[in-house]
């Protein structure tokens, strides 16, 4: 997934024009983008305050006035990207994220699709497109991906393995509880989470299963403290090593365009010298 600066750098060979790359470094500088934070903050807060009935019968009318703006800044900011980067806007992540997000509030609100209207409060995740450090936790979780996916797998065959056995144990007594594996499943992720399994489902069990606390404790020791906990190390040791890594989001367009300047340099002086060579 090419970053901003990476698109940038893309626009400066030869035969793009030139104003595609001064368009899109304005798209990109650090004040268009500040503005475009403030937008998505306010349109987050007018999309809170539209589910509030009193509010939208005083106010209703303004309330929209102000969605339809933000929205229509977010389709320019988009029409601009496309304008200067044209086929490369695709092969960044964060800008397909973005038109999708933008794109559900086109939807009409009639017909069949009018339920993808309420989709719209999705606007407010473009926050994680444009403040560096919701980027870095979204990368780190993204990044954590293929550890996390060994976890979910030992911790399904855990589930089933329980619920397998809680609903032969416990299903005839309690089949609102264990009465299946599906049942079984959802009263064991209650049980995980913590709540309300002691006085809601445990102790009740225990009236007249005695020893059932030698089924339930172990089941929550391994299920809540850790496998639980082995998704959060993974994540906080992903964070880690990202945050080790060289930012690349801190060069600016000026360095990217010195260091291009540079190597133009060193390749005309490098001619140069082959030249002076074959002379001699």
């Amino acid at each position: 997934m090419n970053s901003e600066q990476e698109l940038i750098a893309s626009l400066e060979r030869p035969g793009i024009a030139p104003w595609r790359l001064k368009f899109a470094r304005f798209i990109e500088s650090a004040l268009t983008q500040r503005w475009i934070t403030l937008v998505i903050v306010i349109n987050a807060v007018i999309l809170g305050m539209e589910t509030d009935a009193s509010l939208m019968e005083k106010h209703g009318t303004l309330l929209h006035a102000i969605d339809k703006a933000c929205l229509i800044i977010f389709i320019i900011e988009i029409a601009c990207k496309l304008l200067a980067y044209r086929w490369m806007f695709w092969t960044n992540g964060w800008n397909i994220f973005d038109a999708l997000v933008v794109g559900i509030a086109l939807v009409p609100s009639a017909g069949p699709l009018a339920v993808l209207r309420s989709l719209r409060v999705l606007r407010v995740l473009r926050l994680l497109t444009v403040v560096p450090s919701l980027r870095k936790v979204v990368a780190a979780f993204l990044h954590a991906i293929p550890g996390l996916g060994s976890v979910v797998t030992v911790m399904a065959v855990f589930f089933y393995t329980a619920s397998v056995l809680a609903t032969r144990l416990f299903g005839e007594g309690y089949p609102e509880w264990f009465g299946g594996v599906g049942k079984s499943l959802y009263s064991l992720f209650q049980i995980m989470t913590l709540e309300s399994w002691s006085m809601g489902i445990v102790r009740p069990v225990m009236e007249t299963h005695p020893w059932a606390w030698a089924f339930f404790v172990p089941f929550i020791m391994i299920a809540t403290f850790t496998i639980l906990n082995l998704f959060i190390g993974i994540i906080v040791s992903t964070m880690q090593e990202l945050s080790l890594l060289p930012e690349k989001e801190g060069e600016s367009p000026q360095t990217l365009e010195l260091l291009t300047r540079i190597e133009q340099d060193l390749a005309e002086l490098k001619r140069q010298i082959s030249e002076n060579r074959k002379e001699s």
